[in-house]
């Protein structure tokens, strides 16, 4: 836990001044504090006349004794010449200074501290985000959208609540309560010491329900990301829910699970609730067997420390009991916290299987060829691809046929790096693809998938996403390439129109000509189009086969085709079959083979 505490802490590093500034105020308030109450002995020995009035000055020196010395001295000044009430006077208002500046320095403290808190969570939520883009797609495969969600916002928030907001007890607690010790050890060694013997018993108490907290917490914090996966899940898919009458089911669902998460929520909160009452009550205790202890020791026979010391002995000694039980309660908290920072460093620790070489050449043109020479790969136990070997010479239009589960697909996401093969290469102009830099060769790319991946953003926001000074014209151009300006015109705010959640506002076949500008935008010399127009009615396939036909021009196009008529017209058609290739040539040539090609063809003539 340790370590894990410390790397949260490591975020706080960037704000080092502001932190440092905490510390100073902290370590003021501290002062200020006991300056108020170890002037209560010199003024209640001398205001009852306990002591005689010194009328010497004594030398001064940064000593304790040395320092009461000289407050005796001087309060005794001010009652000899002035009296007792005078004498009242000046320590109430010597006191209220001290309050007045303790509390300012307290605000102050506060007031750097926020930023050192807010900061700090800024960081760590940057950090995960950024993880988030830099993962493998096999990273989102065996993980639940709203689970990733939680991390990001809910666990983040706790490590806000938990850890960072008791950031200031850290140093300001264990401070003050040393430095209050220190001064009752000088009052009386005799009875510091043997409080100090009675405080590892309340700290094994504390620390056995804090270890406790932590795994309950991290339990719970994993059913509440799975309460988020089922709400994500259920608003996604509520056209199906409705259309199979299943709202009682996903009802029933959720409910069960909100139940099992309510009752580890509520023994989480009946553990934590427990530690206040519980160190108040150790607290308690501690001072009832302290006026014990010392009470013998004043009513003695030859007392070792006389009444007044006592006194402000005990009321110092209560000043330790609130930072005590701050600490007690933060590291409770603190151990609620850890159960998320785990969390989150499961996302920052998860392995970056698609990683760049140190010394990654750049690449800005396409020159000559893909080459796939050997290639093997596996999700997990099973090749989806086995010894694909195919060259794709820039300017030709390649089309990859065949039954679903092939590996056409993965075919493709190979070519931007998405998966990397487990045997064998991809070459891009005689160069492994690994020896390239990864945003250097997806420049390269324009991808168009069967579902177009749209944002909750404006027409012109999703045409443009990726590229910076974009111009309207040079969107609008695109948008004409892809036989997408006239729609988008007729809507209420043309290229500014908000097109909702995931295209929500607009049809298939609107959908996917955005996708095709927005690939139009990016000019890449490499399109890969991925059953572009499968999903697509007749009359939308037919407007985006022709954005396509503009786009293709003058490229080096993949197509993954589901309807065969429509890659008729490619360089080379190649049919995978279980990840292997088992046919390739032309439109003509594949038919006069009368293999797998021919049966494909032949059962869609029957469609």
């Amino acid at each position: 836990m340790f370590k894990k505490y410390l790397r949260v802490l490591t975020y706080v590093s960037p704000y080092w001044v502001s932190a440092l500034l905490n510390v100073v105020f902290n370590f003021l308030v501290i002062v200020f504090s006991l300056v108020s109450f170890v002037m209560l002995v010199p003024f209640l020995n001398l205001l009852f006349g306990i002591e005689k009035l010194v009328e010497t000055k004594p030398e001064f020196s940064l000593n304790p004794q040395a320092l009461l010395d000289n407050l005796n001295y001087f309060i005794s000044q001010i009652i000899i010449t002035k009296g007792k009430v005078d004498a009242l006077i000046f320590i109430c208002l010597f006191l209220l200074g001290t309050f007045f500046l303790r509390n300012l320095f307290r605000f102050l403290g506060m007031f750097y501290l926020a930023k050192v808190r807010i900061g700090a969570i800024k960081g760590i939520r940057n950090d995960i985000y950024k993880k988030l883009l830099i993962l493998p797609l096999s990273f989102y495969s065996g993980h639940k959208k709203g689970d990733i969600i939680a991390r990001i916002t809910t666990d983040v928030q706790e490590v806000e609540y938990s850890i960072m907001s008791y950031l200031e007890m850290i140093v300001r607690d264990p401070i003050t309560i040393i430095a209050y010790f220190v001064t009752l050890f000088f009052m009386s060694p005799q009875l510091t010491l043997f409080v100090i013997v009675m405080l590892p018993v309340t700290g094994y108490i504390i620390g056995r329900i804090g270890r406790s907290l932590r795994k309950e917490s991290k339990i719970g914090q994993a059913n509440f990301a799975g309460l988020m996966a089922t709400i994500e899940e259920t608003i996604s898919g509520l056209r199906i829910i409705k259309a199979f009458t299943a709202i009682d089911f996903s009802n029933n669902r959720f409910l069960q699970n909100n139940n099992k998460y309510s009752k580890i929520l509520l023994k989480i909160y009946r553990t934590r609730d427990l530690s206040s009452p519980m160190s108040e009550f150790l607290s308690s205790v501690v001072i009832i067997v302290v006026l014990w202890f010392g009470g013998k020791l004043v009513l003695s026979d030859d007392p070792s420390i006389t009444a007044a010391i006592f006194i402000t002995y005990i009321v110092i000694f209560s000043q330790i009991r609130p930072p005590a039980k701050t600490f007690a309660t933060g590291f409770y908290s603190i151990q609620k916290g850890m159960a998320s920072a785990d969390r989150i460093f499961e996302i920052l620790d998860a392995e970056e299987v698609i990683e760049e070489k140190v010394d990654a050449i750049s690449k800005s043109k396409f020159e000559k060829d893909i080459e796939y020479r050997n290639v093997f790969f596996k999700y997990k136990n099973e090749y989806v691809l086995k010894d694909v070997d195919c060259k794709i010479n820039k300017g030709k239009i390649i089309a990859l046929v065949g039954q679903s589960g092939g590996g056409k697909s993965t075919f493709v996401d190979m070519l931007p790096r998405f998966y990397d093969t487990n045997k064998g290469e991809i070459l891009i102009d005689g160069v492994p693809l690994k020896d390239y830099k990864i945003n250097d060769i997806r420049s390269l790319m324009g991808i168009v998938t069967q579902e177009a991946i749209l944002f909750n953003d404006s027409v012109f926001n999703n045409i443009a996403f990726g590229k910076e000074d974009v111009t309207e014209e040079d969107v609008i151009n695109a948008a004409k390439i892809a036989n997408a300006h006239e729609f988008i015109i007729k809507m209420d705010e043309g290229y500014q129109s908000n097109i909702g959640d995931r295209g929500s506002k607009l049809s298939g076949g609107q959908r996917q000509r955005l996708s095709i500008a927005r690939a139009v935008l990016r000019n890449p010399p490499i399109l890969i189009l991925d059953e572009a127009t499968s999903a697509l009615d007749t009359e939308s396939e037919r407007l985006v086969q022709e954005a396509l036909a503009n786009v293709m021009t003058n490229r080096t196009s993949i197509v993954i085709a589901h309807r065969l008529s429509t890659i008729i017209h490619a360089d080379e058609i190649i049919v995978l079959q279980d990840g292997e290739i088992v046919e390739r040539g032309t439109h003509l040539e594949l038919l006069d083979k009368k293999g797998a090609y021919k049966k494909l063809y032949d059962l869609q003539a029957f469609e």
